[in-house]
């Protein structure tokens, strides 16, 4: 009777034990279970990155945050080797005079009022920083005039100009003759003397506006007058490519996503052409 009751105890106590380590795994088990699965929200919720393309809408905002960028041009900047050319110096509100051909730059081939839309004369004979004295420009200091145009005297589109690589893009969802984003603000990176720098193009010139197989294709430029320059470029430019004279230069074609960031970012120039206005 005594062995009988202590086997009796001894088996309650086993079973008990067993009850309650089978207990204790299947709660681990169902803990482990539910750390292992994630709703997709969850997963998205807790992820730290994001990957980073150019398609993606993570940079686009990344983006605009920084710097609104000029109308929209789908197509990438041509695929071009560097052209070197002379290069001069000019700005707007600069006088009519021998040293320009008596050409003024109060008004700019897109722009009627460029003076008053830039904010006033961009001198270089006084300077804070990259910026003219006495005011804040309201567009981009860093601009250049190369010498060719997309109108002709009847205000239509020429034909070179649909050659031009982005034209097709350029014209979507707009009319034929709609170059508002063709020309005007697009991007150029310039090299000298071991410094590389960015601007907007905001004129035409210097003395021409036809010369397509300069700008887009191989050829030299045909300008005639004085130094025969085929690149003008503004103050700020000319400072931060270290320029004190005339100089061989060289540039090319960027896409507004290829600009890294620098001080020509400060003020990015998005106004159309405005004629008349």
């Amino acid at each position: 009777m005594l062995v009988t009751a202590y086997a009796s105890r001894k088996f309650a106590r086993i079973g008990w034990f067993v009850f309650v380590f089978a207990l204790a795994t299947g709660i681990l088990y169902i803990v482990s279970y539910e750390n292992r699965v994630s709703t997709p929200e969850d997963s998205i919720s807790n992820s730290s990155t994001t990957p980073i393309s150019a398609s993606s809408s993570a940079f686009s905002k990344e983006i605009v945050a920084d710097v609104a960028p000029p109308p929209a041009n789908p197509a990438a900047a041509p695929t071009t080797p560097w052209k070197k050319t002379m290069t001069t110096l000019f700005w707007v509100g600069e006088g009519a005079g021998a040293d320009n051909d008596y050409i003024t730059n109060v008004e700019s081939y897109w722009d009627e009022r460029w003076q008053e839309h830039f904010g006033g004369v961009d001198s270089p004979d006084c300077r804070s920083g990259y910026f003219p004295c006495g005011f804040t420009p309201k567009e981009n200091p860093f601009y250049f005039a190369l010498p060719y145009a997309e109108y002709d005297e009847a205000g239509e589109i020429k034909e070179s100009a649909k050659k031009i690589p982005w034209y097709r893009s350029s014209q979507s969802g707009a009319g034929e003759n709609d170059a508002q984003t063709l020309l005007k603000n697009r991007w150029i990176a310039v090299r000298h003397g071991g410094a590389t720098c960015y601007a907007q193009w905001q004129d035409v010139g210097p003395n021409g506006e036809d010369d397509f197989a300069y700008v887009f294709g191989s050829s030299a430029p045909t300008n005639t007058f004085g130094v025969r320059a085929g690149l003008d470029v503004s103050p700020a430019l000319w400072k931060c490519l270290g320029m004190t004279d005339n100089a061989q230069t060289e540039w090319i074609f960027v896409d507004f996503l290829e600009v890294p960031e620098g001080p020509w970012k400060g003020i990015v120039t998005t106004s159309g052409i405005s004629w008349g206005n």
